[in-house]
């Protein structure tokens, strides 16, 4: 599946800028761990887009909807990754790709949260100031922080690390994502 499809199928099931947002980040993430691992990056990156596509009109059947899209379309690896993006569904997870995305869904948004309550956005946001907030369960409270303990754990990852690669790749895009700092904010 192209990048431009998985554009087209997200576009069609999801008006929300919050999650597209979300979607491009979980993107951005997934495709910089990919070429890191030597894995591919298209699937990862559309893996990543495509996770909660069906999450806006379909929030009860989440995320069957998209699972079985992509069946259909013989795309079973990104299907299995989409079922298994978090653990209480017991999917097994079998692939880097299954893992990277637990990995990158749930801290890629948090650390969005993070940078979206401070003037400097992610400019100078540290890993040490996202897990203090990750220790604050009055932030972002919608963020289950053992999703975010199992997935580091699951894709070998140390937690300061992956926070670290996060914001980096974010850093990169903070434009496009209107992350950037605000007018006259000091770094």
């Amino acid at each position: 599946m192209t990048r431009e499809e998985a554009k087209a199928i997200l576009q069609q099931m999801t008006t929300s800028e919050s999650l597209l947002r979300h979607a491009r980040t979980v993107e951005l993430v997934m495709e910089a761990y990919a070429n890191k691992f030597g894995e591919d990056a298209d699937k990862w990156a559309v893996t990543g887009l495509l996770h909660d596509a069906d999450y806006q009109e379909y929030p009860e059947q989440h995320p069957n909807i998209i699972v079985n899209m992509m069946r259909e379309r013989g795309e079973e690896e990104i299907a299995h990754a989409i079922s298994a993006h978090y653990t209480k569904w017991g999917v097994s997870y079998d692939t880097l790709l299954d893992k990277g995305l637990l990995a990158c869904d749930e801290l890629t948004g948090f650390v969005v949260a993070c940078a979206q309550v401070r003037p400097q956005r992610l400019e100078g946001l540290e890993a040490k100031s996202v897990i203090k907030k990750l220790k604050q369960k009055s932030f972002a409270a919608s963020v289950d922080r053992e999703e975010v303990r199992l997935g580091a754990e699951l894709f070998g990852v140390e937690l300061k690390e992956h926070i670290d690669f996060i914001i980096n790749v974010l850093q990169q895009y903070q434009e496009e994502l209107l992350l950037q700092p605000e007018a006259g904010a000091q770094a």
